[in-house]
């Protein structure tokens, strides 16, 4: 059984945003890193290799975080200095990262944790925020453990420091005896929109804290990070239902919407659970208008062959579909259709203009 530390309190402020839900709920999906996305075998040394393995979090930059679950085999040369020895905070897995030691030439010095939130951040919202960490055993300990929100995922392909503004960070230096975890915890009102949670050093090693136990501690820091938690504490701020809301649409047969939000992993059609708020009002406004016929609408942009593209398209129209099901709409009351890339809304040219055309549409076919 493993031990728990003190508790770390962190007084936050902030600068993230906007959400739809009234329940205190956890809005970090996989908080623990339970699920994983891939078959795990091993360690990975890229940041997409992490990002394909442990479901709704990635690595935005070309570094890669470790993952750690029953079915995965810490290398020998790591297992070796005491990777891994650690257990869980809770459940079966955990996270890793490394957070300082460029300086002494540590590979992949600067490690992040990044995630999609469930909903995204409602401005003057009251949040809590905590993660429980442990520390490697004879490593560096360190202060500027942070937690950034961004608006959008950032996508490097390089193994770098990424020099954002935490909206929080640890002000002491984090230390914790060897098998125990300490949870940092604190509280801060959004001031401003995001949607997704970045979490590491986000400062270079000379403007960083550091304590070593004895002169042949690693010269390196690096965390374990577990159950995270990113949660609303009332009072509740309401939540302005935006003009584009399709609960503020005018409903008639042969319109189509765009369906914003929904979020699918790259070459994948398994929803996001990100997109079950939009999904949600699509369904409650099915339900008020008892006789409406819809059709999902999948499209794709133009990378990949035409056949593959028409195929994914499908996919993720009919995925969409399954979710309404499920939830309560008659599958008489629902079409899906993939068209590929056979319908751009913008040119392929550029990124902007294939994320554009990436989307999926819904079209009244009956009130």
């Amino acid at each position: 059984m493993h031990r728990i530390g003190s508790t770390l309190l962190l007084i936050l402020a902030c600068a993230s945003l906007f959400g739809q839900s009234e329940e205190p709920r956890n809005i970090v999906p996989n908080p623990g890193f339970e699920t994983f996305g891939d078959s795990p075998v091993g360690w990975y040394f890229k940041g997409e290799d992490f990002t394909r393995l442990v479901k709704y979090w990635s690595s935005p930059t070309g570094a890669s975080p470790d993952a750690y679950g029953p079915k995965v085999r810490v290398p020998s040369n790591w297992a070796d200095k005491g990777f891994g020895e650690q257990k869980p905070h809770g459940g079966n897995a955990m996270a890793g990262i490394t957070v300082f030691g460029c300086q002494d030439g540590k590979p992949h010095c600067r490690e992040y944790l990044q995630a999609q939130l469930l909903e995204p951040l409602v401005v003057g919202q009251a949040y809590v925020v905590e993660c429980w960490v442990a520390q490697l055993p004879g490593s560096t300990a360190i202060d500027n453990i942070g937690f950034h929100f961004a608006m959008e995922k950032h996508e490097e392909t390089e193994d770098k420091l990424l020099k954002l503004q935490p909206h929080f960070k640890t002000k002491d230096i984090v230390e914790v005896a060897p098998g125990y975890w300490k949870r940092l915890s604190g509280s801060f009102s959004a001031g401003s929109e995001a949607e997704v949670l970045i979490i590491g050093n986000f400062f270079p090693d000379e403007e960083t804290s550091i304590r070593r136990i004895r002169d042949e501690s690693v010269k390196y820091a690096y965390y374990y990070i577990d159950d995270v938690v990113v949660r609303k504490v009332p009072p509740f701020v309401p939540v302005p239902i935006k003009e584009t809301d399709i609960r503020r649409q005018a409903l008639e047969p042969g319109k189509s919407f765009q369906l914003p939000n929904l979020l699918f992993d790259f070459d994948k059609w398994e929803l996001h659970p990100r997109s079950y708020i939009e999904l949600d009002k699509v369904i409650g406004v099915m339900k008020d208008n008892p006789k409406m016929v819809i059709q999902i609408n999948g499209h794709t942009d133009h990378i990949g062959e035409d056949q593959y593209n028409m195929y994914l398209s499908r996919k993720r129209a009919k995925s969409v579909v399954a979710y309404l099901n499920e939830n309560g709409i008659s599958r008489s009351r629902t079409l899906y259709k993939g068209y590929g890339e056979s319908q751009p809304v913008a040119g392929n040219d550029s990124e902007e203009g294939r994320q554009l055309n990436r989307r999926v549409e819904l079209l009244v076919v009956k009130m």
